[in-house]
């Protein structure tokens, strides 16, 4: 019954796959029809770049809501760590690479913190992340003064504006970020406890899975995800602002729900997840090119996620009335 259960969900991953493949692939057909301006290089490699900081933080998110959790500090933690960073660059006369490092692991801690919270103490992870995002955007404050840092050293720029063979390196670290995470979640017993967690956390405990660190650990990997974009994104301003990643939270969210990720836990992948960022970025994109308001993308956002929702709702209620009528008719 389990095996037919786990066989069905895959079958049915693989076909939310092939349509959120074919409604992005739409979607660029109809953006470079509509504009000439679409497919310049230029605009491309803007949308690409742009892309890459929400697809490293929606690699994490992802991962998180195949765990039935999620996380919504992360802008902040981005920016404090972006703080961090620039701060130890600049008064404290850190060499830039060892202020990276620290930085990261400045993510990483406040990860483990918002994991230790959530397992230790047996919170709601959405309560939790409210009250740390606060506490992180607090601390940022303090120390910025609300003010950015401004200066950042030259060397680091081209981690944020460079490129390779006409690649923004941005868009290539959030690529590695997901090919590791996608191997991670496919191919390792680390990703099976992860989804089996998803499915169920106490028949997960029964099969001797330390379900605890397990779920730290993934929101030690948010973390230092978070820090990653946040650090990428002050190389490419060449400034660390309190400001950074304040939209990232309701995009990496959408994204993910829109790229097949259950937010009840354990179905979708990570690809699947930055697929909807893709179609998040290209609507975005088609908003900016068609002159219309920048300040509606957070509405589109904010729809295209009530619709995504609905529609993964209104799959969960289909499924349990198609599971309630085999019950009935004695089928298993």
């Amino acid at each position: 019954m389990n095996r037919r259960i786990t066989e069905m969900l895959k079958r049915i991953s693989k076909i939310k796959m092939l349509t959120i493949a074919f409604i992005l692939m739409v979607l660029i057909v109809i953006a470079a029809a509509v504009s000439p301006n679409f497919l310049t290089a230029y605009n491309l490699q803007s949308v690409v770049r742009d892309l890459s900081f929400v697809m490293i933080i929606t690699t994490g998110q992802s991962c998180l809501l195949m765990l039935g959790e999620l996380d919504l500090s992360v802008g902040k933690m981005a920016s404090l760590s972006g703080v961090i960073g620039g701060i130890l660059m600049l008064h404290g006369q850190v060499p830039p690479y060892i202020a990276l490092f620290i930085s990261l692991s400045c993510g990483i801690l406040l990860g483990i913190t918002n994991g230790l919270l959530i397992t230790k103490l047996r919170l709601n992870a959405m309560i939790v992340t409210i009250a740390t995002q606060g506490v992180f955007a607090g601390i940022t404050l303090v120390i910025t003064k609300g003010r950015a840092i401004v200066g950042i050293p030259a060397a680091i720029h081209y981690l944020g504006r460079g490129m390779v063979f006409g690649i923004p390196i941005p868009f290539i670290i959030a690529c590695v970020f997901l090919m590791v995470m996608l191997f991670v979640t496919q191919k390792t017993p680390f990703g099976r406890y992860i989804y089996a967690i998803g499915n169920n956390k106490e028949a997960a405990k029964i099969l001797g899975i330390n379900v605890d660190a397990v779920r730290i650990t993934v929101y030690a990997l948010m973390g230092f995800f978070c820090a990653a974009a946040g650090l990428l994104m002050i190389a490419r301003l060449g400034n660390s602002q309190p400001a950074i990643g304040d939209v990232w939270v309701m995009n990496s969210i959408a994204a993910s729900v829109i790229g097949g990720v259950a937010l009840t836990g354990g179905v979708g992948n990570p690809l699947g997840a930055v697929l909807g960022a893709c179609i998040l970025s290209i609507i975005q994109n088609m908003i900016v090119l068609f002159n219309v308001n920048t300040y509606w993308q957070t509405a589109v956002s904010g729809i295209v996620v009530l619709i995504a929702i609905s529609i993964d709702s209104a799959g969960g209620i289909a499924g349990d009335i198609l599971a309630r009528k085999k019950l009935l008719r004695g089928k298993p």
